[in-house]
């Protein structure tokens, strides 16, 4: 058996370990009052709720002005122009700020990705020393057993 005996004590393993970190609340509490706004809204925007709010605004919009009493139209059919303005202005608006807000997003995953990863080298360590330990342990006993069984033979 090639252990190294004695292994890593519990004390010293346990001076190699560091506090857990919770990187979502780091990563919360290092956002800025507009990253906060931009990932709201970026989770609010992706979501169904939303896009079924533009469906039915669009919706509306178009049956009432193709459809509706022609003096109460205010968007004439077929053109639609201020509905293509709003829409555009809503996508143009929307867009950098989705973006930014999946910039933010991207780095708190790497942020839970590099945490998780100290994690498992740290239990990668502390595996081996368990596993070290046992090993010298398994020798250890086996040294009594020969001891005890060339006893007995004597």
């Amino acid at each position: 058996m090639n252990a190294k005996c004695p292994p890593p004590s519990i004390h010293e393993l346990k001076t190699l370990r560091h506090p857990v970190r919770n990187v979502n609340r780091e990563h919360e509490e290092s956002l800025s009052p507009l990253e906060r706004f931009a990932t709201l809204v970026t989770e609010h925007v992706g979501s169904m709720g939303f896009f079924l709010l533009i469906l039915a605004w669009t919706a509306i919009w178009l049956t009432w002005n193709a459809l509706g009493p022609r003096g109460l139209r205010f968007d004439p059919f077929p053109a639609f122009v201020l509905w293509l303005f709003i829409s555009n202005m809503i996508q143009i608006l929307l867009m950098p700020l989705i973006m930014i807000g999946q910039n933010l997003q991207s780095r708190h995953t790497e942020k839970r990705a590099d945490s998780d990863y100290e994690v498992n080298l740290r239990a990668e360590r502390e595996i081996e020393a368990i596993l070290l330990r046992l090993d010298c342990q398994d020798e250890k006993i086996e040294r009594v057993l020969a001891a005890l069984a060339k006893e007995a033979k004597n």
